[in-house]
């Protein structure tokens, strides 16, 4: 083994980088107080490492460590846009768009420290943008970072490794100073953060009101020989009537056209409102179940998997007039939804009602394999990344810019990701990774990257911290993490009326930081937070990789 680490190879490379990973994630997993360093852990191993091996002499290949590099940052910004991709444009829509306004506040007041702290600090380009990531605690800025630094001219090559000892210095008070800054808030304007989350809860009740079942005896005379179509309140609404009981009879499948009498009950499925809407023009509600009264219509969950009808809605489908079942509701990222006019996404559930044949059939088209659900289409992956990596290679001139901007390998599979996944499929090519899939190779790039990173700048780290201007650095970083959070957040409350446990989720997702949502998680009392931190997430990720490379342009340029 030591013959083997004395020589530089590409074997040498590989059991460094995997020494490096298996130490850092062990590191990142020690708690104090519930905090811990996470996979930032890798990165401070790495910096042990750095300085071990500079100390007795033993250097890496520099083409396996950049490929490693670059290929981990690949696998983790495009897996980041799979994941938030389907959600990114809803969350710029309705209450999302205050949300993400002022987590982009959060951003562009971070640039403005940085410049500030760049003039009158005297503190160079890579130390600046290295400070803003690790501030910020955001990994994908510091590669952005750092490939923008690659094509500043007459840039000193050791001036690249600058950027990583900076992060690795602003990143621990970056953790502190969110949670810092949750707590400044709930002392400030002595909040009850168990108030505030059921609070939220209830309004969200409100707004998305679950899906229900109510039995509805036709008692109204002039609805008797209708057909469903022309039931005043029903055409229009999110309801949908799944079966019919006439008296004396069984169960049949409803649909538009279906002619109703007097005395018959209908099983209808939508919100408690519309429902109860429905309800004063029908008659009353029955207290006969029609799900229970025996008959050949039976309920069945189907998975959406087939490519050929994603993107299409039931209706589009024809499944009732077709096949003779009903869609009642589809349920995705366990929200269950109204199925009226919604285009099918790859792995939604859908509640279907008919005779057990038909479902069959049904479960034919729609696809309904779990194989295909939990295991990925490869190739789709790679022609996301090679469609990622040549858009981050297209300059892009930006007003007011001395240089036309790249996306680079940080933020042009990011952005083709979050297009190719919520644009769901093109042809046979299905973008949709598993969760489990999705983990996984987001955490073996990240690893990937920081292990290489950390390598690297391992070398010059102590002597900054210990005899440099770690110190200055501190501070530097501080101010970038703490200015912008407590300015938006006070302004949040103040004049956004902001719930708490919305705010703290605000907080922690303009910050791209999972252990101050855990935190505020646990100090709220329930998962209320997670929602405004994943409709802030994807924005904020697309911003600071393109915020690193702004502030590398305008202040280098």
């Amino acid at each position: 083994m030591v013959q083997l680490l004395a020589t530089e190879s590409v074997a040498q490379a590989v059991l460094v980088i995997s020494l490096v990973a298996a130490l850092g994630i062990t590191l990142g997993s020690l708690k104090v107080s519930g905090l811990g360093l996470g996979t930032a852990g890798v990165l401070f191993s790495g910096l042990i490492a750095g300085h071990v091996l500079a100390r007795t002499g033993i250097s890496l290949n520099d083409q396996v460590m950049e490929f490693a590099r670059e290929f981990g940052l690949i696998l983790f910004v495009y897996t980041i846009g799979m994941q938030v991709g389907p959600g990114f444009f809803a969350s710029l829509r309705k209450h999302g768009l205050p949300l993400n306004l002022m987590a982009a506040s959060v951003v562009l007041m971070g640039m403005l420290v940085a410049v500030a702290l760049h003039y009158l600090g005297h503190l160079d380009v890579p130390v600046i943008v290295g400070l803003f990531s690790g501030g910020s605690t955001n990994t994908p800025s510091l590669a952005a970072a750092e490939q923008a630094l690659k094509n500043v001219p007459g840039l000193p090559p050791e001036a690249l490794t600058v950027p990583a000892m900076a992060y690795a210095v602003a990143y621990p008070f970056g953790i502190i100073g969110i949670i810092l800054a949750m707590v400044l808030m709930r002392t400030i304007f002595r909040i009850d953060p168990g108030a505030e989350a059921e609070l939220l809860t209830r309004l969200r009740e409100r707004e998305r009101p679950a899906l229900v079942t109510m039995n509805l005896e036709v008692r109204n005379p002039n609805l008797d020989g209708l057909p469903l179509a022309r039931v005043p309140s029903l055409a229009g609404s999110d309801v949908v009537i799944s079966r019919v009981l006439r008296q004396g009879g069984t169960p049949a499948l409803a649909g538009a056209d279906t002619v109703i009498r007097s005395g018959d009950v209908l099983l209808a499925v939508g919100a408690a409102s519309e429902l109860e809407a429905l309800r004063l023009i029908v008659g009353t509600e029955s207290t006969l179940d029609v799900q229970n009264v025996p008959s050949a219509i039976t309920t069945k969950r189907i998975i959406v998997t087939q490519s050929g009808v994603l993107g299409k809605t039931i209706d589009e489908l024809g499944l009732r007039v077709r096949l003779g079942v009903n869609v009642t509701r589809i349920n995705r990222a366990e929200i269950e939804m109204p199925p009226r006019a919604l285009p099918l996404q790859f792995g939604d559930n859908l509640v279907i009602v008919g005779e057990p044949a038909a479902i069959t059939q049904a479960a034919a088209e729609l696809g309904n394999s779990a194989h295909r659900l939990n295991h990925p289409q490869i190739i789709p992956v790679f022609v996301g990344i090679a469609l990622g990596v040549l858009a981050g290679s297209w300059p892009l001139t930006i007003p007011g810019l001395p240089a036309p901007v790249e996306l680079g390998l940080a933020g042009g599979p990011l952005i083709v990701a979050i297009l190719l996944s919520r644009l769901g499929h093109i042809g046979p090519l299905v973008w949709h990774l598993p969760i489990g899939a999705n983990v996984v190779l987001r955490e073996v790039g990240i690893v990937l990257f920081l292990s290489c990173v950390g390598i690297r700048s391992g070398s010059g780290f102590v002597a900054t911290v210990m005899h440099g201007q770690g110190l200055s650095w501190m501070l530097s970083g501080a101010l970038i993490t703490v200015v912008p959070l407590m300015t938006v957040a006070v302004v949040a409350r103040l004049v956004w009326k902001l719930n708490y446990a919305s705010l703290c989720g605000l907080l922690a997702g303009s910050m791209t930081d999972p252990p101050a949502l855990a935190f505020a998680t646990a100090v709220i009392g329930s998962d209320a937070p997670i929602v405004s931190y994943a409709t802030v997430y994807p924005l904020v990720m697309l911003l600071r990789v393109l915020a690193a490379q702004v502030l590398v342009l305008t202040l280098a340029g």
